[in-house]
């Protein structure tokens, strides 16, 4: 593991094998360790960076609000310090609103992206609402919080199935401090709505989605992208496909790569 400074605060990151860049960016409650499994195959003919957005894993928290603004700049950072011009990015969750920001900021930076369980559309009065909730939650039971929110994010039929699973993610996010994860839920309430970025963008673009997703609404993100160019996969589970459907992705990742 790497890391630089940004603003006084330590960024973490990888950096493995040689070729393409690609990024990989985790969601909410995730972070760079979520991605290990697919490190070993996409390394082979790529250059793949992992990063620790702000307040997750290793990366320390900037403030108390960590905009996509803010998390796409320091991705941004890490890619200049690697004097990487040109990426992939690949962005689950809210790691593919940090990948849309960065492509409205950096758009010379952009080879392709992919949005993995994630929407270009900004939250609804709604969500923005269920937001503020989960703050209240979170700072009244750390922990009850975590552990719920994780097992949300399975489809049913895999609560069961993948518990040994399940229980190593929520291992992960119990490691995010309290501050990362109010400032990262007040981030993701503020985000803009970016679905233009899908109809005007020239690079290759891949939406991948859940058909059990708990969190995004199949039908309504498929809406986003008719009439576009962007290519869609659906799978058959939930939110979480690194897990739910972990050698299927990692043949889509590989076979989109290629082809850029």
């Amino acid at each position: 593991m790497k890391d630089i400074l940004y603003k006084n605060t330590k960024i973490s990151y990888s950096d493995t094998g040689k070729g393409t860049a690609i990024v990989l960016l985790h969601g909410f409650l995730e972070n760079k360790t979520m991605w290990q499994d697919f490190i070993p195959e996409l390394s082979l003919k790529n250059r793949i960076i992992t990063i620790d957005l702000l307040g997750h894993g290793e990366t320390e928290c900037l403030g108390y609000v960590h905009s996509m603004e803010d998390n796409a700049d320091v991705v941004h950072e890490v890619l200049s310090s690697l004097r990487i011009r040109k990426a992939i990015l690949v962005g689950h969750s809210m790691g593919g609103y940090v990948a849309l920001a960065f492509a409205e900021l950096f758009p010379e930076s952009i080879k392709g992206l992919v949005l993995l369980n994630s929407t270009s559309r900004a939250d609804s009065d709604e969500r923005k609402a269920n937001r503020d909730r989960a703050i209240v939650a979170v700072k009244q039971n750390y922990a009850s919080f975590i552990r719920m929110s994780i097992a949300n994010l399975f489809s049913e039929d895999n609560r069961e199935k993948l518990i040994d699973e399940i229980e190593k993610v929520k291992t992960e996010a119990l490691k995010t401090p309290l501050q990362g994860i109010v400032a990262s839920l007040e981030g993701m309430k503020i985000r803009k709505d970016r679905e233009v970025l899908l109809h005007l963008t020239p690079y290759p673009k891949l939406l991948i989605l859940g058909e059990k997703d708990p969190v995004l609404n199949l039908v309504e993100t498929k809406e986003q992208i008719e009439n576009t160019t962007v290519q869609l996969v659906t799978f058959p589970d939930g939110h979480m496909s690194t897990i739910e459907n972990k050698k299927e992705l990692l043949k889509v990742l590989s076979r989109f790569f290629k082809n850029i």
